[in-house]
C-alpha cells in the first residue's frame, strides 16, 4: 500500500533526525553549535513530522481503520497512538522554549537535556510500535475490508521546506546514538501497552482469530 510505504520512508528520515536533534542539544550544552539551528529542528518536527506525517496517519490511515475496517477508535492501538501524538507534541512545545535560548540558567540546561531525551525516546519507541505492529496489522485488516490503497497528499510549502532542510542538519550534527533508548518490536515494547492499550490481540482480534490461535496452540 503506497500510503504505508510513504509513512515508513518518512520514519527512515525522522529516526536519524532525532539522533541529530540529540547531537545538537549536546553541542549547545557544551557551548557549541548555533542557537538559530534550534528553530530549524522545531520546523522539521512540527511541520514535517507533525503537520505532515502524523496528520496523514490520523486523517487517512486511522480513519480508514475505524470507518472501513471497523476497528475501535476510542480504545486500543488507534486511540493509543493518537494519544502519543498529543503527548509528543506537548514535549516538543516545551523544547521549543529552550532550543534557541542562551541556556545561561543551569535549570534550563538540565530541563533541555531531559526534554530532548524524553522526546527522542518517545518518538523512537512510537515508530517501532507503528512499524512492527500498527502498519502491518492495519494493512492486513484493511485488505480484509477490500481496501487496497489509501490517498496521500503533497507537502505544503512549509512542510517541504522543513523536509528539504533535514540533510543540512544531519550533516552539521551527525546523529547521536543512544544505547539507553527503549527500542524494540511488538506490543509489549509500546509505551501505551498495559495503560491505554491492552495489545493487538486483546483489542483487535475477533473470536475467529482467537479460536484459530488456540487450535494452533493445541496442535503444536
Amino acid at each position: 500500500m503506497q500510503l504505508l510505504d510513504d509513512l515508513r520512508r518518512e520514519h527512515d528520515l525522522i529516526e536519524p533526525m532525532l539522533g541529530s536533534l540529540r547531537a545538537f542539544v549536546a553541542a549547545r550544552l557544551e557551548g557549541r553549535g548555533d542557537s538559530a539551528d534550534g528553530a530549524r529542528y522545531l520546523a522539521f518536527f512540527h511541520r514535517f513530522a507533525g503537520d505532515f506525517h502524523h496528520d496523514k496517519e490520523e486523517a487517512v490511515l486511522f480513519r480508514a481503520l475505524v470507518e472501513q475496517a471497523e476497528l475501535p477508535g476510542d480504545r486500543g492501538p488507534v486511540a493509543a497512538i493518537t494519544g502519543e501524538h498529543r503527548r509528543m507534541a506537548g514535549l516538543l512545545d516545551a523544547l521549543g522554549g529552550l532550543l534557541g535560548s542562551d541556556l545561561a540558567d543551569a535549570g534550563d540546561r538540565t530541563r533541555l537535556h531531559a526534554l530532548a531525551v524524553d522526546y527522542s525516546h518517545a518518538l523512537w519507541r512510537h515508530m517501532d510500535a507503528e512499524n512492527s505492529v500498527l502498519f502491518p496489522e492495519g494493512e492486513e485488516r484493511l485488505r480484509r475490508a477490500h481496501v487496497r490503497e489509501l490517498p496521500s497528499r503533497p507537502m505544503t510549502p512549509a512542510e517541504r521546506a522543513a523536509f528539504e532542510d533535514a540533510p543540512a542538519l544531519l550533516a552539521a550534527y551527525p546523529p547521536l546514538a543512544d544505547p539507553q533508548a527503549p527500542r524494540g518490536d511488538g506490543c509489549v515494547n509500546c509505551a501505551s501497552f498495559g495503560t491505554t492499550c491492552d495489545g493487538l490481540e486483546a483489542e483487535w482480534w475477533s473470536d475467529l482469530e482467537w479460536e484459530d490461535h488456540w487450535d494452533r496452540m493445541q496442535s503444536d
